[in-house]
């Protein structure tokens, strides 16, 4: 299972240890599985893939509400009156990384044509990418590019590279998250060279321009150290959207006019068991927790607000907040024994199951054992984060109701001897398998025979999505961290068209749902808009395809050395070029 990578050649290893020499060890709860940026469909991924590799546009670090910031990209776009035609400039002087793929392993300049390549890897059948959804059907000629046998020599009216470092994308029709696409690892520039040369081997051999380089990966970890060549920007409080009232606490101000990244070297450990994770952060092997919700009693003084025990504070930094997604558990539709079937009154049936399972499920219980009872539950997909949300939905959605749910078995011939095995997906962990007992004791409370729910557990989560993704699990719960902060980010997540391998996997396909989707797709916020999204949220949960949800309360824990604000939202790994300790101020200086 080991993959490990000689990312560094020794004398750059070598050099890179002299005088000074910083770690960062941050922890996960979930392993990648594929580094190849078309493949990075998880925050796992994610994280590390836009270190390794650049996109044109991040979030500002520190700025809240989140605002766009270029990266690669030199500014902003220049955007047409009718906004569909952007022209990105990128900036001179970015090199990849020297790679053996490269003439006599020296890294090239970064161009244009590079992000054309890139972008049209995700319509390219060999590839398999997971990332294509986000560009599906809004950029003129690229899924007809797709259906001619994507041919690479072939140019893609809407994608093009008008000289070195222009880039011209013209859309179908507006798309106002366009910039917030390329902001994700799945739009992260890749060279054409690296794919030739590594092949499938790329997963594991990134070649990038990013802040880091990979020195090795595997299942238990992965190790970045910095890319010595990375472009010089020094590090702007005022730029990445400071606020001293809210963040001065953090140690910030320290890296003002600093050359990010700040690190020589980032160990990234993925450790699925709350416990070991937890036990080997107290234990001063890690910086970095998202605290298990097993020690919220040993952590927190008080659950609202959430205060840090006085005891913690003295070495810890702390952050809570709501996550900016949610935890959903759908329904495989595309599986005729819960989902679509091909005879109308076995559909209606399989409908009615769907439903009385999610009545019986019991939000309540799942939020006080499992996360503290400081979850925030509501109805449906759009989340609390998200700012179309409706605060005073209807709650009987998420209310548990077992009279209805029998009545619904009952009255549609559904009976112990008759209904489906259940098998239901997850990860192999202790938690996990709770959650799963959890949910085999719900469904007793109507008569589902206990014998016919059955785990399909996996040993890393990229285990798991490569198997839902394949449409191969009947029942997966799932995680989703929002990409940008828009509804839109979690609405597409049941669009018809975005079917696995894409984000819709639980094959999902209603056609007045596809028609509202495609109809708000081209709009800007607004109230219209918010009232489209909030009738396709209630047409999702009529239909019965999702047990929905929450949004998890989230206690992040860091060593007081460290000058650094994580996030584990939409800037995600991006801040890892920034996190920084004390002693960075001389050692930056001089390099400089």
């Amino acid at each position: 299972m080991l993959l490990a990578l000689g990312a560094c050649d020794g004398g750059e290893q070598t050099a890179s240890l002299e005088g000074s020499y910083t770690v960062y060890r941050h922890s996960m709860d979930g392993a990648p599985s594929n580094l190849d940026p078309a493949r990075a469909s998880n925050i796992y991924a994610n994280f590390l893939v836009v270190n390794l590799y650049d996109t044109l546009y991040r979030y500002k670090y520190l700025a809240r509400p989140y605002e766009l910031e270029p990266n690669l990209a030199e500014h902003l776009p220049q955007v047409s009156v009718d906004g569909l035609t952007y022209t990105i400039r990128i900036k001179p002087g970015v090199h990849f990384i020297d790679d053996p793929v490269f003439r006599e392993g020296k890294g090239r300049p970064v161009s244009a044509r590079d992000f054309v390549y890139s972008i049209k890897r995700h319509f390219d059948p060999e590839t398999r990418a997971e990332g294509a959804w986000l560009w599906q059907n809004r950029i003129v000629g690229l899924d007809e590019w797709k259906e001619n046998g994507a041919d690479y020599k072939q140019e893609v009216t809407g994608l093009r590279a008008l000289d070195d470092r222009t880039i011209q994308i013209q859309l179908i029709a507006p798309y106002p998250q366009l910039l917030h696409t390329l902001t994700q690892g799945f739009s992260a520039i890749v060279p054409p060279e690296a794919v030739a040369f590594y092949g499938k081997e790329l997963a594991v051999h990134p070649v990038g321009s990013g802040p880091y380089r990979l020195l090795s990966f595997n299942t238990a970890s992965a190790v970045m150290v910095r890319n010595t060549g990375f472009r010089q920007e020094p590090f702007s409080l005022k730029n990445e959207g400071f606020n001293p009232a809210l963040q001065s606490m953090y140690g910030l101000e320290h890296l003002e006019g600093l050359l990010p990244p700040f690190m020589d070297r980032i160990e990234v450990e993925f450790i699925a068991e709350d416990a070991a994770r937890w036990n080997a952060f107290i234990a001063g092997e890690l910086d970095f927790v998202k605290a298990p919700v097993s020690q919220f009693d040993q952590v927190l003084q008080s659950r609202d607000p959430p205060m840090l025990k006085p005891a913690l504070a003295d070495d810890f930094h702390f952050q809570a907040s709501l996550e900016s997604g949610f935890v959903h558990t759908d329904f495989n539709m595309d599986d005729q024994r819960i989902g679509y079937h091909p005879d109308p009154g076995q559909n209606a049936r399989n409908k009615a199951l769907r439903c009385a399972i999610t009545k019986a499920f019991d939000w309540e219980k799942r939020n006080e054992i499992f996360y503290y009872g400081m979850g925030q539950v509501f109805a449906g997909i759009i989340p609390p984060v998200a700012p179309e949300f409706d605060p005073d939905q209807d709650k009987t959605a998420i209310s548990r109701d077992l009279i209805t749910a029998r009545h619904l078995l009952r009255s549609h011939g559904w009976n112990a001897g008759n209904l489906p095995d259940l098998e239901i997906g997850f990860t192999s962990s202790v938690t996990e398998r709770q959650m799963f007992e959890q949910f085999r004791s719900f469904m007793a409370d109507i008569g589902y025979p206990r014998d016919k729910i059955h785990p399909l557990t996996f040993a890393t989560y990229g285990d798991y999505a490569q198997a839902y993704l394949n449409r191969e699990v009947m029942l997966m719960t799932i995680g989703w961290t929002m990409d940008y902060p828009d509804a839109e980010n979690t609405i597409q997540l049941f669009y018809g068209p975005n079917a696995s391998p894409g984000s819709n996997t639980a094959n999902y396909n209603n056609e007045e749902f596809n028609r509202l989707y495609q109809a708000s797709s081209t709009m800007s916020s607004s109230p219209i808009r918010t009232t489209m999204y909030r009738k396709m949220n209630r047409i999702v949960i009529e239909d019965c395809v999702t047990i929905s949800g929450i949004s998890r309360k989230l206690i992040l824990l860091w060593n007081r050395d460290l000058a650094m604000l994580p996030d584990r939202s939409f800037l995600g790994g991006h801040f890892f070029r920034f996190a920084g300790r004390g002693e960075i101020k001389t050692k930056n200086k001089a390099r400089r």
